[in-house]
């Protein structure tokens, strides 16, 4: 596998609480209770997802919320 220098994240809030992120392009997902934890979630999956000399250098989170109003 080829070295990435960066990792993006989808982050979107879960229904029954907490949080969910998911890789774009790569099939890692985890998730986590608050923000602090999420930190923790995201680094980890990554460093069990790939080898150390494959690990991106950066993790970007993108947080998507979504709002439902009346029309």
């Amino acid at each position: 596998m080829k070295k990435i220098n960066e990792i993006t994240f989808i982050v979107e809030e879960a229904p029954e609480g907490g949080y969910t992120a998911h890789a774009l392009g790569q099939s890692v997902y985890t998730e986590a209770e608050n923000i602090s934890d999420l930190h923790n979630q995201v680094r980890d999956a990554v460093n069990c997802h790939f080898e150390k000399n494959e690990r991106p250098e950066k993790i970007r989170l993108q947080f998507v919320r979504e709002e439902v109003i009346a029309a």
